[in-house]
């Protein structure tokens, strides 16, 4: 049998998607920007999916930007709430201390330019609250930048309070909410969010390409300089067959939105419920706000690249935390950050569930993780010092 559990890497793209690309392949294949019949029946087509995309989250579909991805809609928010308040003598922003490297690299760019960070503990069940956010934010406070969920670990933040905190300070509120959309109801206005940040290959689009939300009145910067597309602001004859599968994908995970939810949510909890009889492991994210298709787990005295090659061949496709960063032996940041010591976090396992998994493939998950944990365990230096006591267990 074989097991695609490694949806928060990338998801199957659906067959709504794909049929809603085909007439931008073959009959709106025009270039939206030019004058003629042709370009103009492809301009048609990409502001009916602006607005369309705008519906989804709950915006005017002037403050829809279309881009490559998550991670470029990341760097253009920050960079541009970071210009906007340099202007103003703020350079003070914050984060947390999980978030996707499409954000903290971005931090750390600014911090090299003198703006200061301030990195929001994650200790605590896993998680931030508004409160948090609260305490830290300062007079010269000009961005409040943090994911909506967690890509690695599942835990769902408090948004709505965060944005409503933001809102009564007067501070701008970006959300990554890569992991989010398409899984969660979103309301951009409802919510107090400023900027937020999507990708549809999360939510079984295409890849290569995502949303920038940018609130109506909010000055972006560009980060790609060129064409006028995107309202001057983002360069680049847009993706438009891309954009329509995006847009269809996204409207068919709403419309089932409960009932995936429901269906995903109990095969989470079938599967952290077996996975929790191994002994020593801990499961890792909030153990309640947290997304129904995530489960991650720590095993102590094992490698986590070890154990993602054995399920492989057994047939189970996974992940020991971000994609991004899956070729590098460094321990997930996550997981140092929520208090993971660096022995235990070597041993991560992430399984990423959608509605397209079944019970009988978490049965065959549940066969296999415990049998393949074993075995590594029973070829371990570590996991024998352990059991004779010269090391002691942390889990």
């Amino acid at each position: 049998m074989q097991v695609y559990a490694d949806n928060a890497a990338t998801t199957k793209i659906s067959q709504a998607a794909l049929q809603a690309m085909m007439p931008a392949f073959e009959t709106y294949y025009g270039n939206p920007s030019s004058l003629h019949s042709v370009g103009q029946e492809a301009k048609e087509v990409l502001e009916n999916a602006r607005e369309r995309m705008a519906a989804c989250i709950g915006c005017e579909p002037r403050e829809i930007y279309f881009t490559s991805g998550g991670s470029e809609a990341d760097n253009q928010a920050i960079l541009s709430a970071a210009r906007l308040g340099e202007k103003k003598g703020k350079k003070h922003i914050i984060s947390t201390a999980f978030e996707h490297h499409a954000v903290l690299h971005v931090l750390q760019k600014l911090e090299k330019e003198g703006f200061e960070v301030t990195y929001l503990d994650v200790k605590t069940n896993h998680n931030i609250t508004a409160q948090d956010v609260k305490n830290a934010i300062r007079p010269e406070t000009c961005l409040v930048t943090v994911m909506y969920a967690n890509n690695e670990i599942g835990s769902i933040l408090p948004i709505s309070e965060i944005g409503a905190v933001c809102k009564e300070a007067g501070i701008l509120f970006h959300t990554d909410a890569v992991q989010a959309a398409g899984h969660l109801a979103i309301d951009v206005k409802k919510q107090n969010i400023d900027m937020l940040s999507l990708s549809a290959h999360k939510f079984h689009g295409p890849k290569g390409v995502g949303v920038l939300y940018c609130r109506r009145g909010i000055a972006l910067t560009n980060v790609i300089d060129g064409g006028a597309q995107e309202r001057g602001k983002r360069a680049g004859t847009e993706n438009l067959p891309a954009i329509c599968g995006m847009v269809a994908a996204l409207e068919e995970s709403l419309a089932h939105l409960e009932e995936n939810t429901k269906k995903v949510t109990a095969l989470r909890d079938k599967l952290i419920s077996g996975l929790s009889r191994i002994p020593h492991c801990a499961l890792n994210g909030d153990p309640k706000n947290r997304l129904s298709g995530n489960v991650s787990f720590c095993f102590e005295g094992i490698e986590g690249e070890s154990l993602l090659l054995l399920l492989d061949m057994k047939g189970v496709q996974a992940s020991s935390g971000s994609a991004c960063t899956s070729g590098s032996l460094d321990p997930s940041h996550v997981l140092l950050a929520i208090g993971r010591v660096h022995d235990v976090a070597h041993g991560s396992l992430r399984l990423s569930l959608s509605e397209y998994n079944t019970e009988e493939e978490i049965d065959h998950i549940l066969t296999v993780v415990p049998e393949v944990v074993a075995y590594l365990r029973s070829i371990s230096p570590v996991w024998r010092d352990l059991q004779t006591g010269k090391r002691t267990y942390i889990l």
